[in-house]
């Protein structure tokens, strides 16, 4: 799927991913890589695979984390328990999502609070054009800069 949620992607966009490629040549973030999770199907699951990849982070030492979801209803359960699963542990997180006319979770938490909205139709719907339903150049820099600011508050909030 890539790092956004749209099926329209084309391969030129896995290739250049804008967000990727703002995080590995931005000199202030230590770009660590891409971690991919699964969406099961049973809820049990869906919490295992969240703590895996929230002690994965932390076994890494990372500070802080964009988490994207390529999803939207059942989804929402997978996504919300991995946002918590790394804010417990004192990781800075932020998400991105194509919520558009949705406008809520099927589950929600505090952390589903910093979750940014990518949606780019007047209409708020995934729309059938060619790259329109997924993360762009603006959309990187909106979740770099939120990220770091969310890493700064997170920070002094620890001391």
């Amino acid at each position: 799927m890539g790092i956004g949620p749209s099926t329209k992607e084309t391969s030129l966009h896995h290739f250049q991913d804008p967000l990727v490629d703002l995080l590995s040549n931005d000199p202030d973030i230590d770009f660590q890589g891409i971690v991919v999770v699964g969406t099961p199907q049973s809820n049990k699951m869906k919490h295992l695979v969240g703590r895996r990849a929230a002690a994965w982070l932390e076994g890494m030492r990372t500070n802080g984390v964009i988490a994207s979801t390529d999803g939207w209803g059942n989804s929402d359960v997978d996504f919300a328990n991995m946002l918590e699963e790394i804010g417990r542990r004192e990781i800075s997180v932020i998400g991105l999502k194509f919520i558009g006319s949705q406008a809520k979770f099927v589950v929600e938490n505090s952390y589903t609070d910093f979750v940014l909205d990518f949606n780019k139709s007047e209409k708020g719907i995934e729309t059938e054009v060619v790259g329109e339903n997924t993360i762009n150049q603006r959309d990187a820099v909106k979740a770099l800069a939120s990220i770091k600011l969310k890493m700064r508050k997170d920070d002094q909030k620890i001391r």
